[in-house]
């Protein structure tokens, strides 16, 4: 059972190694679920309230920064990264089973809206979720590098900071987002963050071939 206050790696891959991002929109798609499933009191379906106007937007969001201050939320995102078939997400549990519920309702919704998109049926993920729990600072740290850089293992971009679709930037304070919250486990000096994580590159594309390798012998 996951405890309260405590914080977990969570990763989810998609049914067969199947590419679940196919476009910039997918990868927002699922930032958005990840902002607005944080609240306890999320009082309708995001496939709802993206067709809100802007004046009924306007009216969630001022309740749901009410929400945020007030600490009424099931989890707090610390970091995260999106790769075409799986995610990383870093995650403190507020709420008891506040992290089971959030993620099924990300992995749902963004599951109803991939199959209406492409016109298909049945399950996009994995039957659960893993997770691991993170026992202390140094290995939080270490391990927001570790997901950071999946991108860069994988070959997708030569650096952390062209993939828009993690942390990394807003960890750097390159992005407006503002969804994560890291500073009560890091001490973030941006400069130093980058080089901690780009000097780390070769190093993890070198494991991850070792790995494919033992993995096809």
């Amino acid at each position: 059972m996951l405890v309260n206050g405590e914080t977990y790696h969570i990763f989810s891959r998609s049914i067969a190694d199947f590419i679940i991002f196919n476009e910039v929109r997918d990868y927002e798609r699922m930032v958005r679920l990840f902002r607005y499933y944080q609240a306890e009191d999320s009082v309708m379906k995001f496939s709802v309230f993206s067709r809100l106007s802007g004046t009924q937007k306007e009216g969630f969001y001022s309740a749901f920064n009410k929400i945020a201050i007030n600490q009424e939320n099931l989890v707090q995102i610390v970091a995260y990264c999106l790769m075409p078939t799986h995610i990383h997400l870093v995650i403190k549990q507020l709420k008891t089973n506040g992290i089971p519920i959030f993620v099924g309702k990300i992995l749902n919704s963004y599951t109803r809206y991939f199959n209406t998109r492409h016109k298909r049926k049945g399950p996009l993920w994995e039957s659960k979720f893993q997770n691991v729990h993170v026992e202390n600072d140094d290995q939080l740290l270490h391990l927001t590098r570790y997901i950071h850089l999946n991108p860069v293992t994988a070959n997708i971009v030569d650096s952390p900071n062209s993939w828009f679709f993690s942390s990394y930037r807003e960890f750097l304070g390159k992005t407006d987002l503002d969804m994560c919250r890291f500073e009560e486990f890091l001490d973030i000096d941006p400069r130093k963050y980058r080089e901690f994580v780009c000097d780390r590159i070769g190093y993890q594309r070198e494991l991850a071939k070792i790995k494919k390798l033992l993995m096809d012998t």
